[in-house]
């Protein structure tokens, strides 16, 4: 199977480069450069003639560059054709435009627009690739087809896009098995399809000065050990519908595990400075099945679910179940917290406020449940606004506010006014079940299926032990499917 992948590859390349030489005959340039801005000239399409590379094959690209430096500038990308999901989204087949091999691509000024499932805009395959892109628009219409994309250890900085997806497990802002590095700076992404929130994570992320909307899906998902970084950015979730039944509830921000072999196992990290969180449907956070960090700095976080909380950490479907909770350690640092926080028996949580936050809420309402852990630094306080239940607490004695409350710390009741000192909960590693290799059934990501009943790949992260996948034909690459995923 890996040499018919191998051969079909070289023969789209092969169409691919064949199509450019026609392409720079026709504009009477060099072959190699004909799409390509001459050296030396602006990147206004005001002072460079516009130009259309199109690729209508199945699997093919419509720019395609390997091992070597090239650059575009005022050029319209289209693209249609098909493929299926591990090639597209483990190595970057039928992708608009791609990079591979330690190339470096420099984008400027261009248009993409993508009409084929499992069609990605720009993607960078493969540690050494990368792929720089400024002052660009991206528009994808169809399902599993993502706005800019790395896999395989690959790189992509983006600068000032807009970025649109309407298909399902269509993320914006998406990666795949091996994960990489996406570094992006302003501009607007949205996406409407169902499993589609505007950033998938199974890569390093990090977003500066950007508006961030999300029409269906979260906003964010972190899997395994990798990140989301939000820096003055205004991300805005509407999770409206779920193509996976692994869990009930929606959400803004996603952290979890999904034990298919995308992700390494890990601690997963999501942080956020400055900016706004605004959340419409369910709760802000909900981890589950993974051990992860959120740190949050002076940012503005609003739920407009009154019914929703602001964390919950929960079992759901994914994982070996009696192990399967979210384990997190909150920091929150000149910052204000509102909403509910909910644990449950297999779960745990460190929170922790300091340089004068303020928690206005309630933990475990309902009664004891997982292990809790609080710490309320001088300075900051905890108002309660229902009874509430935690394993242990540190605080001042003008730190807690029960307003008529009862906070039970074990299993004894706090005195309001007087000093508490506790100790940290110990988190565990998650143990998976039923993953590939096990003999199970794939496990579902939070996206299902996205055309129509074939289960999508979900945006992986790196293999186990740290290694991007080799493509077909390359030997070592695990191109498994992976029977489920939000993207």
């Amino acid at each position: 199977m890996s040499g018919l992948n191998l051969t079909r590859r070289s023969l789209l390349g092969m169409s691919t480069a064949l199509a450019s030489i026609l392409a720079g005959c026709a504009a009477g340039g060099n072959a190699s450069s004909s799409s390509s801005a001459p050296e030396g000239s602006s990147s206004s399409s005001a002072s460079v003639q516009r130009q259309t590379i199109s690729d209508s094959s199945n699997g093919g690209h419509a720019i395609a560059v390997s091992g070597e430096k090239a650059s575009y500038v005022a050029v319209d990308v289209k693209k249609t054709g098909d493929d299926d999901g591990d090639e597209a989204d483990f190595y970057g087949t039928n992708a608009a435009v791609y990079a591979e091999q330690g190339a470096t691509l420099d984008l400027d000024d261009i248009t993409v627009n993508c009409n084929g499932t499992h069609a990605n805009a720009v993607f960078s395959y493969g540690e050494g690739t990368t792929v720089n892109i400024k002052n660009s628009v991206i528009d994808t219409t169809s399902n599993t087809s993502g706005g800019i994309m790395v896999t395989g250890g690959g790189v992509l900085n983006a600068t000032d896009l807009t970025v649109h997806t309407a298909g399902n497990s269509s993320a914006p802002i998406r990666s795949d098995r091996g994960g990489g590095t996406q570094e992006v700076t302003g501009g607007e992404f949205t996406s409407d399809g169902k499993g589609s929130p505007v950033i998938y994570s199974t890569a390093d992320v990090r977003v500066t000065g950007a508006k961030l909307t999300s029409n269906s899906s979260q906003g964010v998902v972190v899997e395994g050990k990798n990140s989301v970084s939000l820096k003055d950015c205004t991300l805005v979730a509407s999770n409206t519908s779920k193509n996976s039944d692994k869990s009930d509830w929606f959400q803004a921000v996603m952290i979890y595990q999904s034990m298919s072999g995308d992700a390494a196992e890990g601690q997963a990290s999501f942080s956020a400075e400055g900016g706004s969180i605004a959340n419409q449907n369910g709760d802000v956070f909900f981890v589950n099945n993974t051990v992860c960090q959120i740190s949050l700095r002076k940012v503005s976080i609003k739920n407009e679910d009154t019914a929703g909380n602001f964390l919950r950490a929960a079992a759901a479907g994914w994982g070996k179940e009696g192990s399967n909770g979210g384990q997190v350690l909150l920091n929150a640092a000149d910052q204000q917290l509102s909403g509910n926080v909910l644990v449950d028996d297999v779960s745990k949580l460190n929170l922790h406020l300091a340089e004068g936050s303020a928690f206005t809420g309630a933990i475990n309402p309902d009664g004891a449940s997982g292990q809790v852990f609080v710490e309320v630094a001088d300075g900051c306080t905890w108002e309660l606004t229902a009874d509430s239940h935690v394993t242990s607490l540190t605080c001042k004695s003008t730190g807690v506010l029960l307003k008529g409350h009862t906070l039970t710390v074990g299993d004894k009741a706090y005195a309001e006014g007087t000093e508490s000192t506790g100790s940290e909960v110990e988190f565990t590693a998650q143990e998976s079940a039923g993953g590939p290799g096990e003999g199970g059934e794939p496990p579902e990501k939070p996206g299902g299926s996205a055309d129509g009943g074939e289960p999508p790949a979900k945006p992986g992260g790196s293999t186990d032990g740290g290694e991007p996948p080799a493509k077909p034909g390359e030997g070592g690459g695990n191109a498994q499917s992976t029977s489920s995923a939000t993207s």
